[in-house]
């Protein structure tokens, strides 16, 4: 939409330009013309989306995806000065050690908090297993398990809520560099992936250590607003319900406001959906993966 855009205003360009009238508004006409063009061309993108799901496509939906094994997630425990940190570990598919691949981190929300390294492959992690998934979007996909809310929310001056990580997140930061050293991994192309509490504890990661990550979807979060100059150049998806009223909508709406003039920015608004429903577009389609691999450092 925004090239479109640009193209009717260049087009507009060369007819005033060739246009016989005075040189002086001529001059003027083409400068407003300009500074139009400069801000469509560093505008963000903003879209909303009316799609409806009701609760048997919700329970439906999330069944599809729950009933696909898991065995192919590896399961495995990091352990980092006395801590441990479960998680699950997917390989691409005819993993080559030769070739360089990307790495997913995809987080969980805080009902599946426990150390049972189970719990954590919800719907939204187990999409990397889908077929039509797995076998064309070849990738390694971490998905850690915490004991303990991976990230806290406050309420700050203006009454919105924000969020700050959990004492055990910057044990990821860690365990990536195990995984970096094991296997043969694309160091432009990290992604961090998360869902209410974990879509905050992404935008926790990105905020202390943006120089890590390529992209970031997230999906109903409480923001993190602690460190956003790094986070001017970010690739970000950021989804929300306009009817969520547990990580109030408003926070994604602050954010967005905050990030203006960060041109990879997209944020999808769903105005019909709320907190619990909110990852059903998701879970049947390759919205995510397609998104993700499209984006680098």
């Amino acid at each position: 939409m925004v090239h479109e855009k640009a193209a009717v205003i260049i087009f507009l360009l060369i007819k005033i330009y060739n246009n016989r009238m005075n040189r002086y508004l001529k001059i003027v006409i083409i400068f407003s013309f300009i500074l139009t063009l400069s801000n469509y061309l560093n505008a963000q993108n903003k879209s909303s989306d009316h799609l409806k799901a009701d609760s048997l496509t919700f329970f439906e939906t999330r069944a599809a995806l729950n009933q696909i094994p898991a065995t192919d997630f590896q399961k495995l425990i990091y352990k980092h000065n006395e801590k441990e940190l479960p998680y699950r570990l997917l390989l691409p598919r005819k993993y080559n050690a030769a070739e360089k691949y990307p790495v997913v981190i995809t987080f969980h929300n805080s009902t599946r908090i426990g150390n049972d390294n189970e719990k954590q492959l919800e719907p939204l992690s187990k999409i990397w297993l889908r077929e039509e998934i797995y076998s064309q979007y070849h990738c390694f996909v971490i998905a850690p398990q915490f004991n303990e809310r991976s990230s806290n929310y406050f309420k700050n001056k203006n009454g919105v809520l924000e969020s700050r990580p959990g004492d055990d997140v910057r044990l990821v930061l860690e365990l990536l560099k195990g995984i970096e050293n094991q296997y043969n991994i694309d160091p432009s192309r990290i992604y961090l992936v998360g869902y209410s509490m974990g879509a905050s504890t992404a935008q926790n990661l990105m905020a202390l250590a943006p120089q890590k990550f390529a992209a970031m979807i997230s999906i109903a979060a409480v923001p993190d607003f602690s460190n956003l100059s790094a986070w001017k150049n970010k690739s970000i998806l950021l989804i929300h319900g306009q009817n969520d009223t547990e990580n109030p909508y408003i926070g994604s709406v602050e954010l967005y406001s905050k990030l203006s003039g960060n041109k990879k920015l997209t944020f999808k608004t769903y105005t019909q959906l709320d907190h619990n429903n909110i990852t059903i577009p998701f879970l049947l389609s390759d919205e995510i993966p397609k998104w993700l691999f499209k984006q680098h450092q």
